[in-house]
């Protein structure tokens, strides 16, 4: 490892994140795929799984529950988007690695799905196994540049008695005294709020499905701080949204869940949490080691490049294997789980003459979301949670680790690092203050001083808190490769990025091919957002719809629904008759 701490974390090359003995000779893969009958399987029904994200690992893990004969093919890391990265040559005196992260992993309360699986993940002495490694933060900080930070504390608040008028005032005075903007704005985005919360289900697809959060709200005409943090922020911080593209429907679903259920009823957590330690550590690497133990069969390495179709049905997927070996596996049943734009470059002209629909998807939009981690020689006192740097080009939130991991940063690498600020960089494509590129246009190094740089525009105004003296070395998201030819960076890893309308573009999980399923986030769900919830969600639907076609009479994987108020419940109907009589809601009004 370089001394020079700006240098440091400039390879991009990826480790293999999963423990020994997860690969398997490929000849021997594919013989347990084409063998006969296992033992205890319901009919010898083999599931071969394309895919080892979240997405993926959810559906092998529901199926090998379930009896069925599982092998999942990966093509880089198990665990996607979700993984940790170990920062290659950074062990010393028998200490592991430095942890990295693709960008910092966050369970909000309303999460159901993924703490679900969590619970069936033994751990320890865990009661909950897995799930009791989240650790709910008390608080976020949004930092402005020019000071005038504030503190949001997080926890449930006390059920109030609903009528309108109140929902409207109250609200709409906290927003005004906590975000310190007009006590009008404040008010008008209650309504707002309102206005959607008590939105019929079919006004919600019929009409805020086609329109932009930004437009909705006015984000065009309001003050700097309403934009700032209740149009912008909302969207491309705390949840990878955009504004001006992001739906109603998607954004408004989520505030229902962040501030229109402040008694956090029927939530699975506190509204904030996160993990107690690295993400393979403590979440996926002993997700990997109980799937094993019920006999999945892992292969890493395995990219999957086609789909052969015969009589309505897929009779096999090629892939190249690790030694670059190509091949085909024949499976009963194929999980595609691989992420949109892998998924859609495998719908050839024979898999879309039997679903056409899913030629739709070349309309869904993708773009950045990738972490930075900064290895820090003293305890970072920033926030007791996330912060949200509300005027930093580049969109970022951070958190300092050390104070929610179990074991401590000390315990890794040379011994001498005391914490990790772990920041998530949204906005890849305005310029920043330091050099006044896009970070798809800045080397490694320069993405680093640059984000360093809005971290402390933000942070010393009012008191010296992150010293470059006491930065170690830096770890940029290694799916980031610069291109020197090209004078800007490619993504290993882009993320998939909710827009108006695009709901009709995204696929069910089944269709005309029989024996073809989907799970991913780009697949509908409940939550219709690009998560680690929708992720598992999608992974659920596709093994229940899988199950329904083998005539399996197993349990169904179960399945959760967002929070909606039931004092609105009378409100909603009255809008859905209002919005057949093509009037619009009652309380959407001009302010």
């Amino acid at each position: 490892m370089a001394d020079d701490r700006w240098t440091v974390s400039r390879r991009t090359v990826l480790r293999g994140t999963a423990t020994a003995g997860v690969a398997t000779a490929g000849a021997l893969l594919t013989g347990a795929l084409r063998s006969g009958p296992a033992a205890g399987s319901p009919g010898g029904r083999r599931v071969a799984v394309l895919g080892g994200g979240v997405a993926g690992l959810t559906a092998a893990h529901e199926l090998i529950e379930r009896g069925f004969q599982v092998t999942i093919f990966e093509r880089r890391a198990w665990g996607g988007k979700a993984r940790s990265v170990p920062v290659p040559g950074t062990a010393f005196g028998g200490r592991p690695e430095l942890p990295g992260e693709h960008g910092f992993r966050f369970f909000p309360g309303f999460y159901q799905h993924v703490p679900d699986t969590m619970r069936r993940i033994p751990f320890a002495d865990n009661p909950n196994g897995v799930w009791n490694n989240l650790v709910a933060v008390p608080e976020a900080r949004f930092a402005r540049r020019d000071g005038d930070d504030f503190r949001l504390p997080l926890g449930p608040r006390a059920r109030m008695a609903f009528n309108p008028d109140s929902f409207r005032e109250t609200l709409g005075a906290a927003l005004a005294t906590t975000l310190k903007m007009p006590g009008s704005e404040g008010v008008y985005f209650a309504n707002r709020l309102l206005v959607f919360n008590s939105s019929c289900d079919a006004r919600r697809l019929g009409q805020w499905e086609h329109t932009s959060w930004r437009d909705y709200v006015g984000g065009h005409d309001r003050s700097h701080e309403f934009r700032a943090l209740l149009s912008r922020t909302l969207t491309s911080i705390m949840v990878a949204a955009k504004e001006d593209v992001a739906s109603v429907r998607t954004i408004g679903n989520m505030g229902e869940q962040f501030l229109g259920n402040p008694a956090e009823i029927g939530n699975d957590g506190g509204l904030d949490r996160v993990l107690n330690g690295p993400t393979n550590a403590v979440w996926i690497d002993p997700w990997l080691q109980r799937m094993r133990e019920l006999g999945v069969q892992f292969e890493l390495g395995a990219e999957v490049r086609g789909l052969e179709v015969r009589d309505r049905r897929i009779a096999a997927a090629r892939i190249v294997d690790r030694t670059g070996t190509q091949r085909t596996i024949d499976a009963d049943y194929f999980v595609v789980a691989v992420p949109a734009e892998q998924a859609r470059a495998l719908w050839s002209p024979d898999v879309l003459a039997v679903r056409p629909e899913l030629a739709a998807m070349d309309r869904l939009f993708s773009d950045w979301m990738n972490g930075i981690q900064f290895y820090l020689r003293t305890p970072a006192d920033i926030s007791r949670g996330h912060t949200a740097y509300i005027d930093a080009p580049w969109a970022l939130t951070s958190i300092n680790q050390n104070q929610v991991w179990a074991r401590k940063f000390s315990e890794f690498g040379d011994g001498t690092v005391q914490d990790c600020l772990s920041v998530d960089i949204s906005d890849w494509n305005t310029p920043g203050i330091l050099f006044g590129k896009p970070a798809k246009e800045c080397t490694h190094e320069e993405i680093a001083r640059e984000v360093w740089a809005q971290l402390t525009a933000h942070l010393d105004d009012r008191g010296d808190l992150l010293r470059e003296a006491d930065l170690h070395s830096w770890f940029l998201d290694p799916g980031i490769t610069w291109q020197p030819d090209q004078r800007r960076n490619t993504n290993a890893d882009p993320l998939l990025i909710n827009t108006a309308g695009s709901w009709e573009y995204r696929p069910e999980p089944h269709g005309a091919l029989e024996n073809l399923f989907l799970a991913g986030d780009y697949v509908r769900t409940n939550v219709d957002l690009a998560t680690m919830e929708g992720a598992n969600e999608s992974a659920r639907a596709a093994v229940n719809a899988l199950l329904d076609v083998a005539g399996s009479n197993a349990e169904r994987c179960r399945m959760f629904t967002l929070y909606r108020a039931t004092e609105l419940e009378p409100l909603r109907r009255i809008d859905a008759d209002r919005y057949a009589a093509g009037q619009p809601n009652m309380f959407d009004l001009q302010f």
